[in-house]
């Protein structure tokens, strides 16, 4: 078997990702062998969460920003940019449509964008089991940008806030009860609120509903709406939020767009650029990726003491305690104490 190279990687060799990010998928040995050359690599690129519900233009608005991000105005080299699609995987078949590139043709003509689609294999929370190792190996590889896609679950969508350093939620009109977004619990991840669809005459009814909302959840506070979910796993642990007064909080902007016909997305770049600037200026930049780095290693110690546990598992005794259970005769978390 030919070794991947992760030289190769870094000079950009697609087939040689490709293969390193498939080995990933299969957990392979060789992938442990490339992540962990790779991870000194890691730490320069930005990542971008894009969540909300199906049907609200998620793909169409990757697409567009992807595109106006490649098209510098600035005089600058333009970014590499790596888009990681997280499709839902069917609980019937255990099958995937990956369809996002189906709907990111458009994009395929340009060398500074590599696409991954990525089935969900039933993980909640709107992305896939490997996608963490697959963004920390897209950023060894060199990328800039990595914008991921979540699967579009809706109020489970906020495992990327524990992922991206800015997360954009997008709301579409005419998609049911305005209040249901507060309701979801997924306004307090936003760093960037967009109402896609903007040409439809409720578009301004949802924007001005979901500025009310957010003011709503703000109510008064000094610490900004950006990084909640960072600043209350910090305080549980009685420490500091790196956070200082000097520095403004960063308000999430509501943006109107159109991703179909690219409208507002040339704003909806700069605001995402902006909250770079911002991370990076009030440290937050580095708080969220030794929360992100810890929440990795955290699931990796899960997975390694299940795997460990089902090698040394008595399968018939295993079994014997399970009919007990689906008898009655034992409650699950006195299964538990056995099995363990």
């Amino acid at each position: 078997m030919t070794l991947i190279d992760p030289k190769a990687i870094r000079n950009g060799d697609r087939l040689a990702l490709s293969r390193a990010l498939t080995a990933i998928e299969n957990n392979t040995s060789e992938s442990k062998r490339i992540q962990a050359a790779l991870f000194p690599y890691t730490g320069n690129a930005h990542l971008v969460g894009v969540t909300g519900s199906p049907g609200s233009g998620k793909s169409t608005l990757v697409n567009q920003l992807a595109k106006t991000m490649r098209q510098s105005d600035h005089g600058e080299k333009p970014p590499k940019i790596a888009i990681l699609a997280v499709d839902p995987t069917s609980p019937f078949s255990g099958g995937a449509l990956l369809g996002d590139r189906i709907r990111m043709q458009d994009l395929a003509g340009d060398k500074g964008i590599f696409i991954r689609s990525m089935a969900s294999h039933g993980a909640l929370g709107g992305l896939a089991h490997n996608t963490a190792a697959f963004a920390s190996l897209l950023d060894g590889a060199g990328f800039d940008v990595i914008i991921i896609e979540t699967v579009g679950a809706g109020q489970a969508e906020v495992d990327i806030a524990r992922l991206a350093h800015t997360v954009i939620v997008i709301e579409a009109p005419g998609m049911g009860d305005d209040i249901q977004a507060i309701k979801a619990g997924i306004l307090e991840i936003a760093d960037i609120m967009v109402v896609n669809k903007a040409d439809r005459p409720e578009a301004e009814n949802t924007a001005r509903a979901l500025k009310v909302m957010l003011e709503m959840g703000r109510g008064g506070e000094s610490m900004p709406v950006t990084g909640k979910h960072l600043m209350r796993s910090i305080a549980d642990k009685d420490e500091t939020p790196k956070q200082a007064d000097k520095k403004p909080g960063w308000e999430t902007p509501i943006r109107l767009v159109t991703a179909i016909e690219g409208s507002g997305i040339d704003t909806l770049v700069n605001d995402i650029r902006q909250h770079r600037d911002y991370l990076e200026s009030s440290d937050l930049w580095q708080s969220k990726e030794a929360y992100r780095l810890e929440k990795d290693l955290e699931a990796l110690i899960k997975d390694k003491l299940l795997s460990q546990w089902q090698e040394s598992l008595d399968e018939e005794k295993y079994q014997k305690v399970l009919m007990e259970i689906i008898q009655r005769k034992r409650s699950p978390i006195e299964a538990l104490d056995l099995l363990l």
